[in-house]
């Protein structure tokens, strides 16, 4: 099982990867029309201005990468670990006060999650109809990886809530600041 999950997980990191090249060769592409191509320079060689209108996808493009890059690591590649926490009171109290604070978390989290999936799709229901303005999608397939964050994440904090229930608390890493005078 174990292996699979890498597998997966390498997966998840190249799909992430390759939309950080696309929205990078977009961005490069975006200024090499906009710098070079439709430059006085350029157009003093060829004869005549090039117009870079037809380019303007660029920027839309990038920008649904960006969305699709920022739900999508955060749905598959960012873990728990990875996020700051406050977590002075949790530390503070006893281990079996620490299980129930995360249970509790874990499942709040989860619930929150879960739960807005409905809301937010009649929300975003009208997307189905309305086109992006440059590119040949409509609105709601570029917005769909919001759904999968949310159904991902909260599954994954559904399971978490399980796995310290029936568990207990993983060994928790020593890092603690030791503001002590030496």
């Amino acid at each position: 099982m174990e292996r699979i999950l890498k597998s997966l997980s390498r997966v998840t990191e190249s799909v992430a990867a390759l939309m950080m090249a696309a929205m990078f060769a977009t961005f490069i592409l975006q200024i090499a029309v906009r710098y070079v191509v439709g430059s006085e320079w350029f157009a003093a060689r060829l004869g005549h201005v090039i117009d870079a209108s037809p380019f303007g996808w660029t920027l839309e493009f990038c920008l649904v990468l960006w969305l699709w890059i920022v739900f999508w690591g955060n749905a598959f590649i960012v873990r728990d670990r990875d996020h700051v926490t406050f977590d002075i009171i949790y530390f503070w109290v006893r281990p079996g006060i620490r299980k129930w604070f995360a249970i509790l978390g874990a499942a709040a989290i989860a619930a929150a999650l879960l739960l807005s999936i409905g809301p937010s799709y009649e929300k975003m229901r009208i997307l189905r109809i309305k086109s992006s303005a440059t590119l040949p999608v409509k609105m709601l397939p570029i917005y769909s990886v919001y759904f999968l964050f949310l159904a991902v994440v909260g599954l994954r904090y559904l399971f978490r809530a399980a796995d310290v229930w029936r568990n207990g608390l993983p060994e928790e890493p020593h890092h603690h600041l030791d503001v002590t005078d030496e």
